[in-house]
């Protein structure tokens, strides 16, 4: 079986297929890994959202910021105006069945024989994998379950903005969240700045790409993530960064994902229209 890990798609839906095509994806033996984002911006979140859902087994994906905006639209806890790109996902007649999907991927997954763990944005220097996975399971279990609209309400929000043990509540829960679905930069005692969104050297000294953090404790796995399109890609020993921004004309990218190699596949792309850039 070949597994593939694919950048944030955002509804760009097209670009999906021919890079799918380009790979020569075998659903009955291949696997196809989504950061998560697979919604929101792009022309066709409801073709891409039915599509990865009806790959079943073959597609595994995550949930990135823009899923979760999703879910909160449907819940009633964030408006979408008429001209959103979500506007369409939530008059389909199919609605309640694709929420029931997305609500239901994590926040982060592991493959034990490949030995990489793939989250939508990045880990609180102070998790291990383990770690990590045990405060994702807080979420998901709460998203599964009846009271997942009371998650989405108090979802958003900037603060607690630094992971601490004894966070309890709607805090605790923000906070795993933000980090696994929002973080670029965090300083060295793991506070999050959401306020910088551009490429390294463009943040202040204080500041560092959560991955650059000396004392991170997750550096012993590989971890794949996406969500800071001007980052682009890069490839270093423990961290590989998938989102090259095919939404705003840039790449939509695939990375085979081997044991003792990695092979990249990039699909150049066309914005479909113009779109403000805000990540």
């Amino acid at each position: 079986m070949s597994v593939y890990v694919i950048g944030d798609v955002q509804g760009c839906f097209d670009e999906l297929r021919e890079l799918v095509d380009y790979i020569s994806f075998n659903p009955k033996k291949d696997q196809l890994w989504f950061v998560g984002d697979l919604v929101n911006r792009g022309p066709k979140s409801l073709e891409t959202l039915r599509w990865v859902r009806n790959l079943g087994n073959c597609a595994v994906t995550v949930l990135g910021n823009h899923d979760l905006h999703l879910l909160a639209a449907y819940a009633g806890a964030k408006d979408i105006r008429t001209t959103s790109s979500l506007y369409s996902v939530l008059q389909a007649k199919d609605i309640d069945e694709l929420i029931d999907w997305l609500r239901r991927q994590p926040l982060i997954r592991y493959n034990k024989s490949l030995k990489f763990a793939m989250v939508h944005a990045g880990l609180a220097p102070q998790w291990t994998i383990k770690d990590a996975l045990s405060y994702a399971k807080e979420v998901e279990t709460i998203l599964r379950s009846k009271k997942y609209k009371d998650f989405l309400f108090n979802m958003y929000g900037d603060k607690p903005n630094q992971w601490d043990g004894r966070l309890k509540g709607w805090n605790r829960l923000r906070t795993i969240t933000n980090f696994m679905t929002r973080v670029r930069y965090c300083n060295r005692e793991g506070v999050m700045s959401f306020t910088f969104k551009g490429p390294p050297g463009t943040q202040p000294s204080r500041m560092k790409p959560w991955y650059e953090i000396s004392s991170r404790k997750s550096q012993e796995t590989t971890v794949v993530f996406g969500h800071w399109s001007t980052l682009g890609h890069i490839q270093q020993q423990n961290i590989i960064s998938t989102d090259t921004g095919c939404l705003w004309g840039g790449q939509l990218t695939a990375i085979k994902i081997e044991l003792e190699s990695l092979t990249i596949y990039q699909l150049n792309c066309e914005a479909k229209r113009e779109i403000t850039r805000v990540n």
